[in-house]
């Protein structure tokens, strides 16, 4: 396959990217690029540089993740601040965020509520709903691809990965792709979907958020896509005793089977619970972040709750699953997360993968839930002349991953 190339008047064509940026360090490689922290030298602006070799484009979802994130411009959305082009590669000069993955922000907390989670979803919801406006479907949405902007107390929720997104102008759409435990029913199903996938997968998140563990967990990929098509969950006690009869109805809204019968985000965005009349003020923090820490355990949540992906740079991918047993109706599910923070051979999968309804997966960050063979810091460190830079940590001064943009 010959090389394919990105036209535009837009693009600037340069012979050297280091006379425009001055290279800090790597933030991360994935399987078609890599991402550098550098500074612009005319401006002193700190950015994230993702680099793209030009002979890998033909196996990347580079285009289409530019011609989205062209057309994006919103404060909760990671945006597109240049690109450069040279006689061997592209350069995506994207929005740098410091603030550190939702998860680690809700551990690090002292106190958490479910107005904290509402005002989270809120932000989400504003977003997507533009996304949605604007003809975009994101496909991806999870707390993985949901970023503060920096380590302040009240920072925005920024979203972040397009790999997935597409352009849809309404229109249905039928390739399987996402995440599967945050996918919607109709996809699974291989059924025609719309935009009303991303408010399953705002359901799912919130519903995460407000528990700390997965609403739907099975042994094998089978039932677990069986019981997700059939949108059975359940509010589980003791877990979901303290949590409002308004959040659950929120997320029963999201969660709806049917997609025409699913909230829009216009409908969410009026909802009580997300407006702040119903979001209970008591504290859920040690509850949900003991389960986050079992089911998310830091750097090892990075499997997610029900799958991994085994990458192949030439053949169609493959998902592959290993979870454990279903849990009894009442009791908290125990998932087991597999530590996939190490390098793996390109064309290498996991034991026992079946594919009953393969995916396309999401090439994102460094150690992405569906990602196996990204490898790279999912952090930096500041510099004691980037003052401009403040890094996030936590409470015992560890730097808190930080994703910038979408690797692939």
């Amino acid at each position: 396959m010959g090389r394919k190339e990105i036209h535009g008047n837009w693009k600037k064509v340069i012979s050297n990217i280091k006379d425009i940026f001055d290279f800090r360090e790597v933030l991360g490689s994935g399987s078609f690029s890599q991402v550098f922290l550098v500074r612009e030298k005319k401006t002193g602006n700190f950015y994230a540089l993702k680099c793209v070799k030009k002979k890998l484009l033909h196996h990347s979802n580079l285009e289409n993740e530019i011609t989205v994130l062209r057309k994006i411009k919103h404060s909760n959305v990671i945006g597109l601040h240049d690109f450069y082009e040279t006689r061997t590669h592209f350069y995506l000069v994207m929005e740098l965020v410091s603030g550190g993955e939702l998860f680690d922000r809700i551990i690090d907390r002292g106190m958490y509520t479910e107005k904290d989670a509402s005002d989270v979803i809120r932000q989400v919801l504003e977003a997507v709903s533009y996304l949605h406006q604007t003809g975009i479907v994101h496909r991806d949405l999870k707390p993985e691809n949901l970023l503060y902007y920096s380590p302040d107390k009240n920072a925005k929720i920024m979203i972040s990965d397009f790999g997935l997104s597409k352009m849809s102008d309404n229109s249905v759409m039928s390739t399987r792709c996402g995440t599967p435990g945050y996918v919607a029913p109709e996809v699974l199903a291989q059924k025609p979907y719309n935009k009303a996938v991303d408010c399953w997968s705002i359901g799912v998140v919130t519903y995460i958020l407000l528990s700390g563990y997965p609403p739907f967990y099975e042994e094998n990929e089978t039932k677990l896509f069986s019981k997700i098509m059939k949108a059975e969950y359940a509010f589980h006690s003791p877990y979901w005793d303290e949590i409002s009869e308004s959040a659950k109805d929120f997320i029963r809204s999201m969660m709806e089977k049917n997609p025409n019968k699913r909230y829009t985000t216009e409908q969410a965005l009026s909802h009580p619970w997300i407006i702040g009349e119903t979001a209970r003020s008591h504290d859920i923090h040690e509850s949900v972040c003991e389960q986050i820490q079992r089911n998310f355990v830091q750097s090892r949540w990075k499997k997610a709750f029900n799958a991994a992906t085994a990458i192949s740079h030439m053949k169609k991918l493959q998902l592959a699953h290993d979870e454990p047993p279903l849990c009894p109706m009442g009791a908290v599910p125990d998932i087991e997360v597999e530590d996939v923070s190490y390098p793996m051979p390109p064309n290498s999968h996991l034991e026992g993968s079946k594919g009953l309804c393969p995916l396309k997966p999401s090439f994102t960050e460094p150690n992405h839930a569906l990602v196996v063979t990204e490898t790279g810091k999912h952090a930096y460190h500041s510099e004691p002349d980037l003052p401009c830079t403040k890094i996030a940590t936590n409470r015992i001064g560890q730097p808190l991953r930080t994703l910038i943009c979408s690797l692939m």
